[in-house]
This record gives C-alpha cells, structure tokens and sequence, in this order.
C-alpha cells in the first residue's frame, strides 16, 4: 500500500495530546460565554500546530457550540430555546419528579450539543 500522505514531516511523529479544564461560573440558569481566547490560550500553551482540538462540556446541562457572538443572535437562541423546552411549568417534564426542576434543560442541551471539535493548522 502506498502512502499519498505528501508532508513528510509528520509521518514520524508522535501524536500529542493536552488537556486542561477550564471552568465557568453562570449567573443565572442560562448564559452566553464566549470561550475563545481561553481555547485560544490553551492552543498556544499545549504547542500543537496541527491537529484537532475537542471542546467539551463536562456538566449534563451545559453545551458548546461555534457561531457568531453577536446579542442578536444570543436573543434568538434564548427565545428559540425557551419556545422549543419552556422552563415552566416544571411539573411538564418527569425528570423535575426527581425534585430537581431543570428537565428543559437536559432537552435544551441535547439541541445545542456537547462539544465541538475543531482542526487546527498551523498553530
């Protein structure tokens, strides 16, 4: 079998790998937070040029999406949101039986996603 791989470089290399968790604190039951320059920054920490980088939310409720940071838009995902799994009332979802009251937002979770997973090239 014949490599097409054409850089050179890379074929001896091994690959790498960095984690570091970066944790935020929300001042209500749902917030907007542009994470950016923190990726950003642990990008040029782990020193990998090339590769993939995965974002991840490490709480059930939280997720990580890529789109503009624009308010706008931040009104309209909250609204949309809320129109598709509204909060209240709790007793609507069966989860809230468990004597929690977030049940929408395990639903709201599910269509905004977990993670993203982004290539990187040259650094």
């Amino acid at each position: 079998m014949q490599c097409k791989y054409r850089d050179w470089r890379y074929l001896n290399t091994k690959m790498r790998s960095y984690r570091k968790e970066l944790w935020f604190n929300v001042r209500g039951r749902r917030e907007f937070i542009n994470i950016t320059a923190e990726v950003d920054e642990c990008l040029a920490e782990s020193g990998i040029v090339e590769g993939l980088a995965l974002v991840n939310a490490m709480h059930i409720t939280a997720s990580v999406f890529i789109n503009d940071n624009e308010s706008g838009l931040h009104h309209d995902y909250e609204k949309w949101l809320e129109e598709l799994a509204p909060h209240e009332p709790v007793s609507r979802y069966r989860h809230n039986l468990t004597g929690e009251d977030n049940g929408d937002a395990h639903l709201k979770r599910q269509v905004m996603g977990r993670e993203v997973v982004v290539a990187i090239t040259g650094g």
